[in-house]
């Protein structure tokens, strides 16, 4: 079955004149740490500021500089920007994953390689073009360390003149990128420069592929990284203290935090920080920091990934039966150790949930994208002071470390919601009917105190071990059987509190699609693929657990529920069937853990045979 427009090559997308335009993927295959980011990100910002849709992707290896990466743009003047795993356009700069990347380029693709490379150029179906890289370089008197930095630019170069990607925005590109550094800006601007008179007085564009400005693309649209979004989202809900450890990819989002806090977050008065970031000596004792700060009346957030929630365990478990608000950023990853963990994989879904000891059952928060990011950054830190516990926002690589075309940041609308916390006032009123952990108004959250509160009765124990609802010290059955049963309530409470899921297609159709996070665009591409064969599908988008009942409702309405993931054993689905059993065999799980995000070419394969399959088996 023909599921994408890729299968009959690349020639199937040309048009009448023979040109194939702002519709393509690009591989650029590089050396880590040879400054190839700087002319990716260069060529990508370029494109967009020419208005056309485009994203990109870094992969990049987890330990030493030298060996491989990868930086993947996709153009797609129809604004579809999700993950290609075919490419039509392919850049060889290192010759230890060359004849692979050759190999994998598409027929009737173009082929650019540094002519030091030994490629076999055995391919009739592909165009190439040779960079006498090393001979262009020494044209340049620079220093030997800036050799091998400068040495990217020359494909650049190459991108102006065969592919149409505009001079002057690759030179705004890098002005942005060097923040005005007139010298840094130059020299990259030299090597472009040599580079694209060497094609025009030496090499005849012969393959279809190109660029062209879109008038009035691209309106409205910024360029961002998730990380980056959350930690600002954090900023304006008021954080004001940062415990963390470095982790990647969870770095990043203490980076962002700690590039506008300085600048947002200053007493205007005494010119000192209203904030602390503080570094700790590993990622137990940052939650802890961060659960302090909690209790004591801040608001707080800590970064890692899945090998630092480990280490959380303990205190997610005091957060949670102690009832202290703190938010935890898992910007998730493939694994622990090295070798894959900076590759992207949505594989603490369930880990996290019922994180810790105990019965306990966690909040989790499931951006999609940088504008979510933003909007999770504040909204997790007003959940956790209203529901009184720790909150987890689950990115992942693919979000946080990727540049995304988003729509602008809207600033909150509402005010901070503090939740049920007691003035000195009310605690005047209330006298000595207030405790700790009663659950007065039958929602599973109880009333509490800020330290240093003036009033008699504003003190308490905090406690993670057993305790009656006043706070008091206690082995007795029946008060921890209490207790617990108190706090699934407020968890009951949560289920509408918590960000609702967003019904994004609604056909009327007998099978529907779960997602969540990263998924989201492969996921929309593939429906809008399938649309066209026949195959209609409903969709929803999973934004928080513990899962909204319009999940439940969603599932009831359909015969089979397709849950797309990004793991290896259906994370989510297993999540929705222990919360609704009733439902258990309506639900199948369609997932793929390989340290990619996931792509429509894959998914418009795995969909289709997965619906034919069930259509069978209902005959």
């Amino acid at each position: 079955m023909t599921t994408t427009q890729d299968a009959a090559g690349a020639a199937a997308l040309t048009g009448s004149d023979g040109r194939i335009v702002n519709d393509f993927t690009i591989n650029v295959a590089t050396i880590n740490g040879t400054g190839s980011q700087t002319s990716n990100i260069a060529i990508m910002r370029a494109m967009f500021r020419m208005g056309i849709p485009v994203a990109g992707k870094n992969f990049f290896p987890s330990n030493i500089q030298g060996l491989p990466t990868w930086y993947k743009i996709r153009v797609n003047k129809d604004g579809y920007t999700s993950y290609r795993d075919l490419y039509h356009v392919v850049v060889l700069m290192n010759p230890a994953t060359a004849h692979e990347d050759h190999d994998k380029l598409l027929p009737g693709g173009v082929c650019f390689y540094d002519e030091a490379l030994r490629i076999p150029m055995n391919r009739t179906d592909i165009t190439y073009y040779p960079m006498p890289v090393k001979d262009l370089v020494k044209e340049m008197t620079v220093p030997p360390s800036l050799r091998s930095y400068i040495a990217n630019m020359v494909y650049v170069g190459y991108f102006i003149e065969l592919l149409g990607v505009e001079r002057e925005e690759i030179r705004k590109a890098l002005d942005t990128h060097f923040s005005g550094k007139q010298k840094a800006v130059d020299l990259n601007m030299k090597m472009i420069d040599i580079a694209a008179e060497h094609v025009r007085n030496n090499i005849k564009k012969q393959d279809p592929y190109w660029v062209e400005r879109m008038e009035g693309g691209n309106a409205n649209k910024i360029l961002l990284e998730g990380n980056e979004a959350g930690a600002l989202g954090s900023v304006f809900g008021g954080v004001s203290v940062i415990g963390w450890y470095p982790i990647t990819p969870g770095t990043s989002f203490a980076d962002g935090l700690n590039e506008y806090l300085p600048k947002l977050r200053m007493d205007p008065e005494t010119g000192k920080p209203t904030y602390a970031v503080i570094q700790a000596e590993d990622e137990l004792a940052a939650i802890g920091m961060c659960l302090g700060a909690g209790w004591a009346g801040a608001r707080s957030v800590t970064s890692t990934s899945g090998p630092g929630i480990s280490l959380m365990a303990e205190f997610a478990g005091l957060g949670y039966f102690a009832e202290i608000p703190t938010v935890v950023w898992d910007v998730q990853r493939v694994g622990p150790s090295t070798g894959l963990p900076t590759r992207t994989g949505q594989c603490d879904i369930l880990f996290t949930y019922y994180l810790s000891h105990g019965d306990t059952k966690q909040v989790v928060l499931l951006p999609a994208n940088p504008n979510e990011c933003f909007e999770f950054g504040y909204t997790s830190l007003d959940l956790a002071e209203t529901l009184q516990t720790p909150v987890f926002v689950l990115s992942d690589l693919e979000i946080g470390m990727n540049m995304w075309m988003s729509d602008p940041l809207e600033y909150p609308e509402q005010p901070m919601q503090r939740g049920k916390v007691l003035s000195k006032e009310q605690l005047d009123e209330l006298g000595t009917k207030w405790g700790r952990f009663v659950d007065t108004d039958g929602d599973g959250i109880p009333y509490r105190t800020i330290p240093g509160t003036e009033h008699p009765l504003a003190g308490y124990f905090t406690r993670g071990t057993g305790h009656n609802a006043m706070a008091v010290y206690s082995e007795r059955p029946e008060d921890w059987e209490e207790n617990l049963q108190r706090i699934e309530r407020k968890f009951e409470t949560a289920r509408e509190k918590v960000p609702q899921p967003v019904l994004h297609r609604d056909n009327n159709s007998r099978i529907g699609v779960i997602s969540l996070g990263a998924n989201h665009l492969p996921v929309m591409e593939t429906l809008d693929m399938l649309d066209a064969q026949g195959m209609v599908f409903d969709y929803m988008r999973v934004r928080a657990l513990p899962p909204s009942y319009a999940i439940r409702d969603f599932i009831t309405k359909h015969d089979r529920v397709f849950v797309i993931e990004n793991n290896q054993s259906g994370q989510m689905k297993q999540i929705l069937t222990l919360e609704f059993p009733e439902h258990a065999g309506t639900l199948e799980s369609v997932s793929r853990f390989n340290g990619l995000p996931l792509s429509p070419d894959w998914l418009a394969t795995e969909l289709p045979a997965r619906y034919e399959a069930f259509k069978k088996s209902q005959n």
